[in-house]
């Protein structure tokens, strides 16, 4: 806490980062927290579970109380404004907005996608500090005429290399527009090449530059191991063992119904788990993830809509069922774990059709991942062509049998787990089809 001190943060905020036991500012946040107390455009890149999220809404707290004192008269729009891609990342901007704004007067909000509008048109006709929202929303409420920017003091893009992949430049450069030019502009992204330094060239001035770590990140922290597999039921097998040793794992799958399908082929198996992609309704996807983080689930089968902005504490695990399309979600993805100085574990199973994608990625990485086996579940396919060059390390984890016969192999294993188990998954000697 002391650490905190010497940045001048208000009292009421300084209660806060001690209920939340912070003790020491990550590197992000001593190297942004200046700059954005001394009103400078900031563009940064951080690796993911840094602290980036605190980096911002601590100064910004501080700013707007810093200007409360200076002129107590309230202003009906807000005077922040985070814009962020997903309405998981929303939701979890809004959380750290809270947690450090308790003990203060300020008010907030937040506006998303999949929410009904009633709520969100109530909220917006009272004063508001802070708003949080998504574009595509943010322009339908606009186009309303029921949020006014000309008083916004402080306009910060979260994640914006995010949002310029799904498409809302238009709506980034219209929402832009409608904000004053004196405003001060923040810029927090996972790369800042390419179109994010097009875009923070047209929205930021003269901006301080903070690059912690390179966007192609190794996550030193992080396990990272491939397991080459034949087809859809071998994968189904992989992970059921791997499952059995993790604590908590996210899983990722291509599309939304290949998600629902794995997720019902686990639930047989006795393993606690749940979907979650952009066709659930938002008050499930809510749901669903209140459930991970109390325990009451153990795997969530995701696809990319999950890959930034979730934070699940203890997350053990980070599993690619099916390799991501663009290289640099890969990086997103296995962010999930491994976050704030905890170890996590990343493991991709490879297909036959993904050699081309895996590729791309360790080109990205610049890293090649290693490659490992689980005794008697070995790839017959890829086994010549790959296992055969460089041959996989043993991946033994699991201290229960389960039983595979591929030809000329014996039908039982049982190598150990590294962490815990599954109370509840069912015993499975289900046979993969050949």
């Amino acid at each position: 806490m002391p650490a905190f001190k010497i940045f001048n943060f208000h009292s009421n905020l300084l209660k806060a980062i001690e209920i939340n036991k912070f003790t020491e500012p990550t590197e992000i946040q001593k190297a942004a927290f200046p700059v954005i107390l001394a009103n400078r455009d900031l563009m940064a890149c951080a690796e993911t579970g840094s602290g980036k999220t605190v980096a911002f809404v601590l100064p910004v707290l501080q700013k707007l109380l810093d200007l409360d004192k200076a002129s107590p008269e309230r202003r009906r729009g807000p005077r922040v404004l985070i814009l962020s891609p997903t309405r998981e990342l929303a939701t979890q901007i809004t959380e750290a907005i809270g947690a450090m704004g308790k003990f203060t007067h300020l008010k907030w909000g937040t506006i998303t996608g999949g929410v009904p509008y009633f709520s969100q048109i109530q909220m917006l006709r009272r004063p508001l500090d802070l708003l949080v929202a998504t574009p595509g929303r943010l322009m339908d409420h606009m186009e309303q005429g029921r949020v006014q920017l000309a008083d916004l003091e402080v306009f910060i893009l979260d994640e914006a290399d995010r949002m310029l992949d799904m498409g809302f430049v238009d709506d980034m450069v219209k929402i832009a527009e409608k904000t004053p030019a004196t405003r001060q502009t923040l810029l927090f992204s996972a790369t800042l090449e390419g179109k994010v330094e097009g875009i923070a060239k047209r929205f930021l001035k003269n901006p301080e530059r903070i690059q912690l770590v390179s966007s192609k990140s190794q996550h030193g922290s992080i396990h990272q191991t491939i397991i080459f597999a034949d087809d859809y039921n071998h994968k189904n097998h992989l992970l059921h063992n791997i499952l059995e040793g993790a604590w908590q794992a996210i899983v990722f799958i291509a599309t939304k119904r290949g998600a629902d399908r794995l997720a019902e082929d686990l639930h047989i198996k006795g393993i606690p788990c749940a979907p979650f992609h952009g066709d659930m309704k938002q008050s499930k996807r809510k749901q669903t993830l209140e459930q991970l983080h109390r325990g009451r689930l153990r795997v969530l089968i995701a696809t990319d809509v999950a890959a930034r902005g979730i934070d699940i504490k203890k997350l053990s695990h980070v599993i690619n069922f099916d390799l991501p399309r663009i290289a640099e979600d890969y990086v997103h993805r296995i962010g999930r774990t491994g976050r704030c100085g905890e170890s996590g574990v990343a493991i991709s199973l490879v297909g036959p059709e993904d050699r081309t994608q895996l590729a791309r990625i360790e080109y990205y990485t610049g890293q090649r991942l290693e490659r490992v086996v689980i005794p008697g579940l070995e790839s017959r396919r890829l086994e010549s062509k790959h296992q055969s060059k460089t041959p996989g390390r043993s991946f033994n984890n699991t201290n229960k049998k389960t039983t595979y016969k591929p030809k000329g192999k014996k039908p039982g294993f049982n190598p150990k787990f590294q962490r815990g188990s599954f109370s509840n998954a069912k015993q499975s000697s289900r046979q993969r089809a050949t």
